[in-house]
């Protein structure tokens, strides 16, 4: 932003700080031309209404420049229309009294309509809907309140950014893992966004993990709609277990897991990424669902899983970070139930049980086959 100009306030005789108004009063001309920000023309009505002065001296610039504007235009309006290019008397007439009393008139219509601006400004920024917004730092959990009783439980490294309104209920997953438990309230529908994905409730309860290559949706109470968050048609197939008469939209209910994929596309960037393909669903028994959310309770259970997945989840909620240096000791599968931040004991067990060898650095534990 352009830093607002100022000036001190001049004495009653119009002495030399009266040329520190007009420069005051060119350059406030110069920004409104250009088009002012709501800083900016909060700090213009502040300048007019230190001083009267203020606003006679902005009005009396502003009365010129729209003479010279005028006087650039008066050549080709009179050859348009007489054929000769005479000034125009009226232009080049002596200010008069007169004139410079209209200028004070019109100086207080000044500031009254910058004033009126200001509070339109402000006005405008007031309806805008109140924005909720909350995160999680690496190895932290919350559960977050939103104002409509629905509660938002975040994983490690998530942030979300809420806007709510009298239709609808809007959640931008901006990066995580968040469990949504969804106050019911079908006249304003409850829709999570994570990239090119949008999640439409009602009331239930359903987790979203945003990956950088997919997002994964896990509901655990009621049904959601998976859609795609620019086209709006569904993208669950049509074979999911809630799929309805081929008329009606597919849902995802109570105890599937739909996993979306993003296109590979050379055209993805930040500002538009990569669209969304069709989901993957799967019907999850008890055990694997609990498995899934086992976040909740700080766990991390592992049921015949790679190391390199079990080292990818430990890597998520610590900042000691597991490596693992050669692939076969990556493609081995194990199972277990850790606390989220308990990389020491899996490394033990490696090193103990499995003749897994750790070396250890101050941000790093790089994990080998024994010989």
């Amino acid at each position: 932003m352009t830093k607002p100009p100022t000036s001190p306030r001049p004495p009653d005789d119009r002495a030399p700080s009266f040329e520190l108004i007009e420069a005051a009063a060119a350059a406030w001309l110069s920004l409104r031309d250009r088009g002012m920000s709501h800083a900016e023309t909060t700090e213009f009505v502040r300048w007019l209404q230190q001083d009267p002065q203020h606003a006679t001296v902005f009005a009396e610039l502003d009365a010129v420049w729209q003479d010279f504007d005028r006087l650039g235009a008066a050549p080709t309006a009179t050859l348009a229309t007489s054929g000769t290019s005479a000034p125009d008397a009226d232009l080049l007439a002596p200010r008069t009294r007169s004139r410079h009393h209209r200028m004070l008139t019109w100086a207080t219509v000044t500031c009254g309509a910058a004033a009126a601006v200001a509070l339109l400004v402000l006005a405008a920024s007031s309806l805008r809907p109140p924005r909720h917004t909350a995160e999680t730092a690496v190895g932290a959990f919350q559960k977050f309140d939103l104002p409509d009783g629905s509660v938002a439980q975040l994983n490690t490294d998530s942030a979300i950014d809420a806007a709510f309104t009298a239709t609808e209920r809007r959640i931008r997953l901006v990066r995580g893992e968040v469990f949504f438990t969804v106050t019911k309230d079908p006249s304003r529908p409850f829709i999570v966004t994570s990239g090119p994905v949008a999640v439409r409730a009602v009331g239930t309860a359903f987790n979203v993990r945003q990956r950088a290559d997919a997002t994964i949706v896990l509901v655990t109470e009621g049904r959601v709609r998976v859609d795609d968050a620019h086209a709006g048609h569904s993208l669950l197939p049509a074979t999911s277990a809630s799929a309805a008469p081929a008329t009606e939209t597919p849902l995802l209910v109570a105890g599937e897991r739909a996993t979306v994929l993003l296109s590979s596309t050379s055209s993805a960037s930040i500002i538009a990424p990569a669209p969304a393909t069709t989901a993957t669903v799967e019907q999850l028994a008890a055990p694997a669902a609990q498995r899934a959310l086992a976040w909740q309770e700080r766990r991390l259970e592992f049921d015949a899983v790679p190391l390199a997945e079990v080292a990818r989840e430990f890597n998520r909620y610590n900042r000691q970070q597991l490596v693992i240096a050669d692939t076969p000791l990556a493609a081995k599968r194990f199972s277990g139930i850790f606390r989220a931040d308990g990389y020491e004991s899996l490394v033990r067990l490696l090193e103990t049980d499995f003749a897994v060898t750790a070396t250890r650095t101050d941000r790093v534990i790089v994990l080998r086959s024994g010989r």
